[in-house]
C-alpha cells in the first residue's frame, strides 16, 4: 500500500515537498514508514527517530498504519 507522509519546515525543505508518498506492506508500522522515508533521497538528514503523528495524534513506532491514514513527521520546535 502507499501512504502519504506530511512534512513540515526543515523536513519539507529536505525532501523538496510538503508531501511524500511511501510504499509499505499492508499492516506496516510507523517505524516501517519512517525507515522507508529515510531511504528516500534526502532521508539521511532525518534524525533516527523523528516525532510522528497519525491522524493528528502522536504515534508510537509500533503503531500500525492503514491506507488513508494521515501521517505527519514533525520537526523539532524551538520557542522563545
Amino acid at each position: 500500500m502507499t501512504v502519504t507522509v506530511l512534512l513540515f519546515a526543515s523536513y519539507a525543505d529536505v525532501f523538496g515537498s510538503s508531501e511524500v508518498d511511501v510504499a509499505v506492506e499492508p499492516g506496516a508500522t510507523v517505524g516501517e514508514v519512517v525507515r522507508q522515508l529515510a531511504g528516500l533521497a534526502g532521508g539521511a538528514q532525518l534524525p533516527p527517530r523523528p516525532v510522528v503523528a497519525v491522524n493528528q495524534s502522536y504515534a508510537t513506532y509500533d503503531q500500525r498504519v492503514e491506507s488513508g491514514d494521515e501521517i505527519a513527521v514533525i520537526p523539532p520546535v524551538a520557542g522563545g
